[in-house]
């Protein structure tokens, strides 16, 4: 286990400490500011005084009490105490890259969408939502032909998604009015420039029913031509015999 000898280190101290004390507390600390500099450290406290402390820099436990300079003495000659020890400063080391992944910048993913209101004051209302973007500092504004727009706005503060991600959204009213073009400007620290996400009024669904409505109309008026041309090369060869 990662912190098996830190907390029977705490156990120890548990046993040996006065009876008439008030807190006691242990700390573990992995810093670090880049792979190469990493930085790991045990300490024990009671009653706010540090009693005893190990660090990766030392390399040793140093006590800072009579009794716990002993105690850190038997440990330091402790194999299988120094080398859980040991064992704890590895991890440490090895969830540095890990950690300096993850707090890369993250692209946010956005999606611009129309939704009923019960607003008296404008029959529409769009939604800007910004999903799974790091850190959590972003700007989403809207613009409506160009022209950013500060009422009828309003957006949620920066969701933590549990896993280092966040998001946010934020809700334009408005009443629509033809051929306006209406935008939703992200910023954040992991593009390059704003970007811009158009509203688009016809989802994309309808979109493909009107393509497909429009090739089908197309297609079946090529067979009707077709039929159209069939039918007089047919009627121009023949020809009519008088009856009676």
């Amino acid at each position: 286990m990662f912190a098996r000898s830190f907390f029977s280190l705490l156990l120890l101290f548990l046993i040996f400490s006065r009876a008439d004390a008030l807190f006691g507390y242990g700390l573990l600390r992995c810093q670090f500011t880049s792979p190469d500099d990493v930085f790991y450290m045990e300490q024990i406290f009671f009653n706010k005084v540090l009693l005893i402390d190990y660090n990766s820099t030392a390399g040793k436990y140093v006590g800072y009490t009579e009794k716990t300079r002993d105690i850190a003495d038997g440990l330091n000659k402790s194999p299988s105490f120094m080398k859980q020890v040991k064992k704890n400063e590895d991890k440490c080391k090895s969830h540095v890259s890990l950690v300096l992944d993850l707090s890369k910048p993250v692209e946010p993913y956005v999606t611009v969408k129309s939704v009923d209101t019960a607003s008296s004051r404008h029959p529409g209302m769009l939604i800007c939502s910004v999903y799974d973007f790091y850190p959590k500092q972003i700007r989403v504004t809207w613009l409506r032909n160009g022209k950013e727009v500060t009422s009828d706005v309003t957006s949620t503060e920066e969701l933590s998604n549990g896993n280092w991600l966040h998001q946010m959204h934020s809700y334009l009213e408005f009443t629509p009015k033809p051929g306006e073009q209406i935008t939703c400007k992200v910023e954040h620290s992991s593009l390059t420039e704003p970007k811009l996400y158009d509203w688009d009024p016809i989802p994309h669904s309808q979109n493909n029913k009107i393509a497909i409505g429009t090739a089908g109309l197309v297609l079946g008026l090529v067979f009707l031509v077709a039929g159209l041309i069939y039918y007089k090369k047919n009627s121009a060869g023949r020809m009519l015999v008088p009856t009676g």
